[in-house]
């Protein structure tokens, strides 16, 4: 009785057709929705950069300020003429600079592009796929 009202309104390929044109809207929504979020997202990181940018600034204005506060401090306090204390903030501010960016360069080096743990899933999904795809052939 199931199939004789099913063949009445619509026949399986058409309910076949009218599920996969369903599933291919459900799809195109999604993605419509998913870059709404990510445009979105962007709007707010980019806002969140600049803060961050505007305060990096800041932050280097101030310890150059710092700085300078504090050489002119160490040339008063030993008798010293302000240029060697310039000098030698400017040796020991290089020396630290050179140490971090060796460091930071290791650290890059070391890095691995590619999401290791995802493209191994990526290939076990494939290989799924096609074993699924050759048995169904069969």
């Amino acid at each position: 009785m199931a199939n004789h009202e099913l063949g009445q309104t619509e026949s399986i390929g058409g309910l076949m057709r009218g599920i996969l044109a369903d599933l291919r809207t459900l799809i195109h929504e999604e993605i419509a929705l998913a870059r709404i979020e990510l445009k979105e997202q962007a709007g707010r990181a980019r806002g969140v950069a600049i803060s961050f940018g505007v305060m990096a600034v800041a932050l280097l204005l101030g310890v150059v300020f710092l700085l300078a506060a504090a050489a002119t401090g160490v040339a008063d306090l030993m008798n010293w003429p302000a240029w060697a204390v310039f000098l030698g903030l400017a040796v020991l501010l290089s020396v630290v600079s050179f140490v971090m960016l060796s460091s930071g360069r290791k650290q890059v080096h070391e890095m691995t592009t590619v999401p290791g743990e995802t493209v191994t899933t990526m290939k076990e999904n494939a290989a799924w796929i096609a074993k699924r795809l050759s048995s169904d052939r069969k």
